[in-house]
């Protein structure tokens, strides 16, 4: 069975890609173009990893941190994105329950292995 990638990321263009990349990876990925889409689609699909950028419209990557942790209880591992010079927003990510950061811009092939790593020790 397929891992399933839930991925909020609001630039069209790095989501294209990344959809591409972990396509091409084996995952099903689901996308998400704001917060309150990716909420949804996290109570709807179940992913097995969340990859979030932490700021986009409606609602925040932190607010969807929020939600899986605190009112949906589950430890789906969640991997943030952030622009530089955003280390209080990463800080507040990792104390929200995020697993991993990774600094825009940034490599897909860096990604997909943090998944696989992420998802390897899971299991």
């Amino acid at each position: 069975m397929k891992e399933k990638v839930l991925l909020a990321e609001d630039d069209k263009t790095l989501s294209l890609l990344l959809k591409f990349r972990l396509e091409k990876e084996g995952y099903e990925t689901f996308m998400a173009s704001d917060g309150n889409e990716a909420q949804k689609l996290i109570e709807s699909s179940n992913p097995d990893i969340i990859l979030t950028d932490i700021m986009m419209p409606f609602s925040s990557g932190l607010e969807v941190i929020s939600f899986v942790k605190d009112t949906l209880k589950r430890d789906t591992p969640i991997i943030v994105f952030s622009a530089a010079g955003q280390e209080e927003m990463v800080l507040k990510a990792f104390n929200l329950g995020a697993t991993d950061f990774m600094s825009k811009p940034f490599s897909p092939n860096e990604l997909i292995m943090r998944i696989k790593r992420i998802l390897m020790q899971k299991k």
